[in-house]
């Protein structure tokens, strides 16, 4: 079960970053930008918008921009 939950977390990362527009979040300030990369890393909105001091609707705008998918394999 472990080792499958790693294989799901290790697809839907590597669609996150396949399908982002890099470019875009390059041009980011800092602390967005790196929210950007945490939720491509980690899928947690909660967490990315946190860190980049804005709600979750507005990370959620500036995610949509960066063309970032939400990926979700399984619910547990």
């Amino acid at each position: 079960m472990f080792k499958k939950n790693l294989l799901e977390d290790a697809f839907e990362r590597d669609i996150r970053r396949r399908y982002a527009d890099w470019k875009f979040i390059e041009k980011q300030p800092v602390k967005i930008r790196a929210a950007l990369k945490l939720f491509i890393e980690t899928g947690d909105s909660y967490k990315a918008a946190k860190l980049a001091g804005l709600t979750i609707d507005e990370f959620e705008e500036i995610r949509i921009k960066a063309r970032i998918p939400k990926v979700i394999i399984s619910e547990e």
